[in-house]
């Protein structure tokens, strides 16, 4: 049963937006058969004097890569891809993998062979050895010194990048979903955003959710803003390319926060749409949700780029696992989550989480830079914090 104080949420919200934390948010909250709370305060871009509303698109970044293992799930399940058998057999591109071992005296990158082949299993899990130039500063400084494109730009010589580490050693989060993006393509016989169109946002009702921004919708399209050191916020120009030569499939997305509760509320009710529909199997979940990194930490984010990212941990002093594709609490947090949930954000602070314990869980949606702001964090912990107060678990 559930009775969330929809007031006093409504209250913490808008408090955000008033004391100019914020320019604008929406948060949702659901079960898994109904929506617990919907709300949509402040406005889509600051001084614009356009109000948030539900139905306002956001660019989902991170949030991409639940959606994009969620495709490359039902293809494990239907028995056309493994999870551990080498990857290259469907994406050649990885079949002589390098890793970086630093620079020599003259600058110039020092790379060999990696020890053992990548899997589907390490990329869904940031096992591959792949890196962001945002948190490992010998990728930012490979892909700086070799004019590797910005990921932001979807050219597809932005994925020509090394190893930061051999597969299967360490956490090292980066471009592996952006590869699992092409696995699906190469499995499926379709483009990643086709694939996902028909597959999983139409069973789900995600009809505002592509990786490109149809015309109709644009006029719902939030500004992301920087935080300046100060604190104050200023918008920005930002945008993934709309003519790209890969679907980014690390982060790549825009949609709503209603379409992606849709997503959350699937995995709640164990891979069943709204209709009844079956878009993953339960076990199928479960794996999702479960350890798959074994003895390996994973989680924590120290940051490269600062204007970019804060270093974050979402759970200090916590062990913390990974599954396919999201990060484990390994015990209750002191918010209210369960033990075992699955969770994941995206690069201008949007956040979800999925508690298939008590079968709770939501979404809350900023477009702010760097990630990890204080001032969202702080909120997204007091949302969460009033949606376990209204939430009991039969005995």
């Amino acid at each position: 049963m559930t009775a969330m104080d929809v007031h006093a949420t409504d209250r913490l919200l808008l408090s955000a937006v008033e004391g100019k934390e914020i320019p604008g948010v929406v948060a949702i909250a659901v079960d898994d058969h109904q929506r617990l709370y919907e709300g949509a305060f402040g406005e889509r871009s600051l001084g614009g004097g356009v109000p948030m509303t539900l139905d306002t698109v956001f660019w989902y970044a991170s949030m991409t890569k639940a959606l994009v293992a969620t495709g490359a799930m039902q293809l494990v399940e239907q028995g056309r891809v493994s999870l551990d058998e080498p990857i290259a057999k469907v994406v050649p591109g990885l079949a002589s993998p390098q890793v970086l071992d630093g620079f020599d005296g003259s600058g110039r990158p020092i790379l060999r062979p990696a020890k053992r082949p990548i899997t589907l299993r390490h990329l869904l899990t940031h096992t591959s050895g792949f890196g962001y130039d945002i948190w490992n500063a010998s990728v930012e400084r490979y892909m700086r010194e070799n004019a590797i494109p910005l990921l932001v730009d979807c050219k597809l010589s932005s994925l020509g990048q090394p190893l930061a580490v051999d597969p299967g050693e360490s956490w090292e989060y980066g471009i592996s979903i952006d590869w699992v993006g092409q696995v699906v393509e190469a499995v499926s016989g379709m483009s990643l955003e086709a694939y996902l169109a028909a597959h999983l946002f139409a069973p789900l009702g995600m009809s505002n959710t592509a990786f490109i921004i149809h015309p109709r919708r644009r006029p719902r399209l939030a500004t992301v803003h920087q935080r300046h050191p100060d604190g104050s916020l200023a918008p920005i120009e930002h945008e993934i390319s709309q003519e790209p030569e890969f679907f980014m499939g690390g982060g790549g997305i825009y949609g709503t926060a209603g379409d992606y509760a849709a997503y959350v509320q699937m995995m709640l009710n164990d891979g069943r749409a709204s209709d009844g529909t079956s878009v993953l199997k339960k076990e199928t979940i479960d794996l999702m949700g479960s350890n798959n990194i074994g003895d390996i930490e994973a989680g924590v984010l120290k940051s490269v780029l600062k204007n970019l990212a804060n270093d974050t941990d979402f759970f200090p002093g916590m062990s913390q696992k990974w599954g396919l594709s999201f990060l484990i609490n390994t015990k209750d947090a002191p918010n209210g989550r369960s033990a075992g949930s699955m969770t994941w954000a995206g690069l201008a602070n949007t956040y979800f989480w999925i508690d298939r314990t008590r079968r709770v869980g939501g979404v809350l949606m900023t477009q702010i830079l760097p990630f990890g702001d204080p001032a969202v964090l702080k909120l997204y912990d007091g949302f969460e914090r009033n949606v376990y107060r209204g939430v009991t678990v039969a005995a």
